[in-house]
C-alpha cells in the first residue's frame, strides 16, 4: 500500500540519504515542510490533513491539528519531547506516537556542559572583548570539584553527570523516577529540589515540559540559589519562568545562565539579548551531524515499522 508521509524537521536526512531511500523504497509519497522553519498551527493543518504518517519536529500537533488529520496512522517524533503533541487525543484516536529515545543524548549533554564551561570561564565574553581590541586579563572561576545539580536523570542527564565526573564534581540529582543502582555505581546522590537550589554551583535542566514542570524554577527558586550559581536549560522553554530568570540575571541573584530553549523562539523578551551574563542558543543543542543521522534513521524506522 502506498502511504502519504509528511516530514516537518528541516534537518531530517540532511547528511545521509539512507532515511530518504528507505521511505522511497516503500513507495511512500513524501511531503516536506515548505516553509524552512517551524510551522504554525494553520500551516500544519494544511499540510497534515490527508497524510497517513508524519515524522514530526517541534511543529504544533495539538487537537485542532490532529482533528484535521483524518487519515493519520502514526506520529514518529524526531526527538524525545512530546509537549507539542496532544497525547490524550492521539490515544483517543488510537494514533501511536514513537520517539527517538537516546538518539541525541550525547549531543545535548555536550552542549549543556559546553554552556557551563563557557559561562564559568567567560569564553564568549573574552572572545567579544578581544575582537574589540580589549586584551586585558578577565578573571573567571573554575568548574573542578564544584557541586552540580542535574534535574532529570534520564539519558541526557546521565550524560551530563558522566561528563561532570571528569571534572571531579559532586553530582546531585533530582528525578521522579529514580535509577538507584545507576546512581550508586556512579557516585550520584538523589536529593530534593530545594537541596539542589541551595547547594548546587551549577544546575542543568533535563526535564520534559508538563503541567508539573511548568515554571518549575521561578522567583522563589532563584532566591534560594547561590549568587555564584549558573543555570543551564537545554530541555524545554517554560520549565524556567523567563521573567524570573531575567530578574535574577539583572539583579545578580545568580552568576549566569545558558539557555538554548525559550517559550517563544526567538524569545519575546528582548532584554535577554542585552545581558552579558547569559549565553543564548537557538534550540540547537541536538544539532550535530551524528544526532541528526541517528534521529533521521530512528524516526524513519519507527514510522515504517508502525505502518
Amino acid at each position: 500500500m502506498s502511504y502519504k508521509i509528511l516530514i516537518t524537521p528541516r534537518s531530517f536526512g540532511k547528511n545521509n540519504s539512507k532515511p530518504w531511500d528507505m521511505l522511497k523504497e516503500k513507495g511512500y509519497e513524501i511531503i516536506t515542510n515548505p516553509y524552512g522553519r517551524i510551522m504554525t498551527e494553520e500551516e500544519m493543518i494544511d499540510c497534515i490533513k490527508d497524510v497517513d504518517g508524519v515524522i514530526l519536529g517541534v511543529d504544533p500537533c495539538n487537537r485542532k491539528v490532529l482533528e484535521k488529520a483524518t487519515n493519520l496512522k502514526c506520529i514518529s517524533r524526531y526527538g524525545v519531547g512530546l509537549d507539542n503533541i496532544d497525547m490524550e487525543y492521539a490515544k483517543e484516536r488510537n494514533i501511536p506516537v514513537h520517539r527517538t529515545v537516546g538518539a541525541n543524548s550525547n549531543a545535548v549533554a555536550d552542549y549543556a556542559f559546553g554552556l557551563m564551561l563557557d559561562i564559568t570561564r567567560k569564553i564568549s565574553c573574552i572572545d567579544r572583548e578581544c575582537r574589540k581590541g580589549n586584551w586585558k586579563k578577565i578573571k573567571t572561576s573554575e568548574m573542578w570539584g564544584k557541586n552540580i545539580g542535574v534535574l532529570g536523570l534520564g539519558a541526557i542527564g546521565k550524560g551530563v553527570a558522566k561528563r561532570a565526573s571528569g571534572f571531579n564534581m559532586n553530582v546531585l540529582a533530582y528525578d521522579v523516577f529514580k535509577d538507584e543502582s545507576y546512581a550508586k555505581d556512579n557516585n550520584i546522590k538523589y536529593v530534593d529540589l530545594e537541596t539542589i537550589y541551595k547547594e548546587a554551583d551549577f544546575i542543568s535542566l533535563h526535564l520534559p515540559l508538563t503541567k508539573e514542570t511548568k515554571d518549575l524554577i521561578s522567583y522563589k527558586e532563584f532566591d534560594m540559589m547561590k549568587d555564584s550559581a549558573i543555570v543551564v536549560n537545554t530541555a524545554r522553554g517554560g520549565v524556567i519562568n523567563e521573567d524570573a530568570l531575567c530578574d535574577a540575571l539583572l539583579n545578580n541573584k545568580i552568576l549566569g545562565a545558558g539557555i538554548d530553549v525559550f517559550e517563544e523562539e526567538p524569545p519575546s523578551n528582548n532584554q535577554f539579548t542585552k545581558l552579558d551574563n547569559i549565553v543564548i542558543g537557538s534550540h540547537c543543542a541536538a544539532s550535530t551531524l551524528e544526532a541528526i543521522d541517528n534521529m533521521s534513521m530512528m524516526a524513519t524506522t519507527n514510522l515504517i515499522n508502525e505502518l
